[in-house]
């Protein structure tokens, strides 16, 4: 087996269905498998997904999260290296192959990824240049504007003909070795969503392996395109504790104290630039 591809289902049942259609009009000349992972959906994932004899259907009890869900999916998992691929993506040329040759290719790299695509092919985020870290805190509050300048265009996106090495792959589309897993270990379950992805690629790095970005290889997703105001509120938060909880593990806690200092004086800081615009267009 070449690859194992691992599909984590949340009430998504229409999306992974067109996921794996994609996957397998796309993908040839490898040798591959798809194990959908649910995690206790409760729309109509488990009547149709479980009849799909094409696939490997698995179904929790309860919602583990994406790395939890993606370990148990690991177990089962027969593949040389081992794609971790969302449910909102859409395969679109048979990236499923490029990422793996060059994989197998190439001994010193442990982790690739592709290009990602909104649905109407606007190049999106799809890997980061920089770790998370103070300076991390400080260019998103910058706008990002220190890291454009000093990546220019690839920023977050590689639009170069040849690999690019980063720091780490987004979470949508990450092909790792399967022995590295097992050398390193598996998703870090104490993130139930977001930075466990970031968290392992660290990690993979730390041992002496390259993460790599193939940009022939090409994928649509369509991440949130459709959260409500409430969705994206959650959504952030979440956001937050996660990189809260990556850099109590991988930096210790006074390091993720001065994060939360730095967050909150940053927060204040556009809360009192917020408001003396507003006082001064009230004028």
């Amino acid at each position: 087996m070449d690859v194992s591809i691992i599909i984590i289902n949340y009430n998504t049942c229409y999306l992974t269905s067109e996921c794996i259609e994609s996957v397998i009009k796309y993908t040839g000349n490898i040798l591959y498998e798809i194990i959908v992972v649910d995690n206790a959906s409760t729309d109509c994932s488990k009547d149709i997904l479980s009849k799909d004899n094409r696939i490997t259907y698995i179904y929790n009890k309860k919602n583990l999260g994406f790395g939890k869900a993606n370990n148990v999916g690991i177990k089962l998992a027969k593949g040389r290296n081992v794609l971790f691929l969302n449910s909102d993506t859409i395969i679109i040329n048979n990236s499923i192959k490029i990422l793996s040759d060059y994989l197998d290719k190439n001994k010193g790299v442990g982790v690739v990824g592709g290009n990602l695509y909104s649905k109407g092919m606007v190049p999106i985020h799809s890997f980061s240049r920089i770790e998370p870290s103070i300076f991390f805190e400080l260019n998103d509050f910058l706008c990002r504007i220190p890291g454009k300048l000093f990546f220019r265009k690839n920023y977050e996106h590689n639009f170069t003909l040849h690999p690019l090495s980063v720091t780490h792959i987004t979470g949508a589309d990450l092909m790792v070795k399967k022995m590295l897993l097992e050398k390193v270990g598996p998703f870090d379950e104490r993130f139930f969503m977001y930075y466990e992805e970031t968290e392992l690629c660290k990690r993979i790095r730390n041992a002496g392996y390259k993460i790599m970005s193939i940009p022939e290889a090409r994928i649509i997703h369509l991440e949130g395109g459709s959260y409500s105001q409430e969705q994206r509120i959650s959504r952030y938060r979440q956001t937050r504790e996660s990189l809260f909880l990556y850099h109590k593990i991988t930096h210790g806690t006074l390091y993720t104290n001065l994060i939360r200092m730095l967050e909150l004086l940053i927060i204040q800081s556009r809360i009192f630039y917020y408001s003396i615009n507003k006082n001064i267009s009230m004028r």
